[in-house]
């Protein structure tokens, strides 16, 4: 999720002690929502030519301050989640907001139809086994509708059928979260986040 090596966050937890994780009983790293934000913040910083310690400082600053890690981008892109899986939707909700979508979750079929109707999202997500196993058919009437690029996802290997039902894109499950982005933003035809405003009438 942040790109960064486990031993290189252990190095940067215990050089700089910014970033310190709760422990599991196993003695595994638990990072809360709040810290995973900040490494992701300061691997920004590296990524835009700071070493770690300027980057860990530039935390710091911004943590001892009332300034947000990042602006809140305006008019993000809205991503339709019709997943079965409550806790699968979370993460992947999780994830996705920290690359800068908007995520609507559907934990049914009937209910993604009517988001997807009612709030026109960029793109949607469709799990093959939503409503037992109507997520093929629900992609086709998705397609149906208009041509927003529609995701299926599936343990099961029905790759074909989900493009014979007009998917534009087919991964398996459990689906790598890098994956998974980079085949969103594949499918959105832009790295960027941000919906093009509507003009305003003359």
């Amino acid at each position: 999720m942040v790109g960064v090596p486990a031993s290189t966050l252990r190095t940067w937890e215990e050089r700089y002690g910014l970033v310190r994780p709760e422990r599991s009983e196993g003695r595994q790293r638990l990072y809360s929502r709040d810290q995973v934000e900040q490494l992701r913040f300061v691997k920004a910083g590296i990524d835009d030519g700071a070493n770690p310690s300027d980057a860990h400082r530039l935390l710091e600053e911004r943590l001892a301050g009332s300034s947000p890690l990042s602006p809140a981008p305006r008019h993000r892109l809205l991503i339709l989640l019709a997943e079965r899986d409550e806790f699968a939707a979370e993460f992947t909700e999780y994830f996705l907001r920290t690359e800068g979508y908007d995520v609507q979750v559907a934990l049914d079929a009937e209910r993604a139809e009517e988001t997807f109707d009612r709030m026109s999202p960029d793109l949607a997500i469709v799990e093959v086994l939503i409503s037992g196993g109507a997520g093929i058919e629900l992609c086709r009437r998705l397609k149906e509708r208009r041509g927003t690029p529609v995701l299926v996802l599936s343990a099961l290997m029905v790759a074909d059928d989900a493009t014979d039902a007009g998917a534009d894109a087919f991964l398996s499950k459990p689906v790598d979260p890098l994956e998974l982005v980079s085949t969103i933003k594949d499918l959105l035809g832009e790295s960027a986040f941000l919906r093009v405003p509507a003009p305003e009438p003359a």
